[in-house]
């Protein structure tokens, strides 16, 4: 085995994360040890170790390597080597298949997140959705799963603090029926009174912004690690870790934090579409009736 090196330490970024967690997971379904897979390569463990971490890089070569001594399959391998062949400029896209849930830049970044800070201007946004609502919105039971799985992440003890704004406008939009909308505005009011998770409404009084356009994400760390930063597009997500982009979303998170209304003005409207919709959901057999 060659020796332990002593390379530069180096700051790991948004990208190198994300490459070295792709090669944790080739590595876990093969059933492969650490310790096996470094003496397998001829390698040191921390060699492994902080490739894997992200806060160390190797050659294209070496990384082919380590994924044919896994036995990674052909799409694998040419996904993975795409990455490890970007120039780290700060800036990546990563294309949905077909939704953004499952990335790993975004899965494991929200699991080592300290803060999370979210916006979707006309629907729920993803992390505070119900099961039904997901459903009737993807009609892809996948997602959904894969979207359940990133609450978890969320609620889970040390998951980050989280806020998610939500415009009054997406409580107007019907996704589903009158009782996905009655079931989807209770779980929002059960989630004001959650621990780290506070859900906001920008209320359709709130001054025009260009902030209001689009939506985005800003996750922060602990240090040294820098924040992150994303959006999503119809077919793909934008990351960001490059330091004009990251000033830009706090930016755009600091005036929507001047438009939303307070925790529990936020909680009381929540209830009172919950209450609204549920009228509309009792009312609909009656409604029925009278139609034959």
């Amino acid at each position: 085995m060659e020796s332990e090196e002593k390379p530069v330490t180096r700051l790991s970024t948004a990208r190198s994360r994300e490459l070295g967690e792709e090669l944790r997971r080739v590595r876990h379904r093969a059933r492969m040890t650490s310790g096996f897979v470094a003496d397998a390569l001829g390698w040191s463990l921390g060699k492994l170790s902080k490739l894997e971490t992200g806060s160390r890089g190797t050659s294209p070569w070496e990384i082919g390597t380590l994924l044919g001594r896994c036995g990674a399959d052909k799409p694998t391998r040419d996904r993975i080597l795409a990455i490890a062949s970007e120039a780290d400029t700060g800036n990546f896209v990563r294309r949905h298949e077909p939704w953004s849930d499952t990335l790993t830049a975004l899965t494991v970044h929200e699991y080592a997140a300290s803060t999370l800070t979210t916006y979707e201007p006309l629907v729920i946004p993803s992390l505070a959705q119900t099961e039904e609502y997901a459903l009737a919105l993807t009609k892809d039971r996948g997602v959904v799963d894969a979207r359940m799985a990133r609450q978890e992440t969320l609620r889970r003890p040390g998951g980050p603090e989280t806020v998610i704004y939500v415009h009054e406008a997406a409580l107007r939009v019907v996704v589903g029926d009158s009782k996905v909308m009655r079931d989807q505005m209770l779980r929002l009011t059960l989630m004001c009174g959650w621990a780290r998770i506070s859900p906001r409404i920008i209320p359709m009084s709130a001054q025009a912004h260009a902030v209001l356009r689009h939506s985005g994400a800003l996750l922060t760390f602990p240090a040294p690690i820098k924040p992150l930063a994303y959006a999503e597009t119809e077919t793909a997500t934008v990351f960001h870790d490059e330091p004009d982009a990251i000033a830009a979303y706090e930016v755009k998170m600091r005036q929507l934090e001047r438009l939303v209304l307070s925790p529990t003005h936020s909680r009381d409207v929540f209830a009172r579409w919950a209450d609204a919709y549920d009228r509309d959901h009792r009312s609909a057999p009656e409604a029925k009736r009278g139609d034959t």
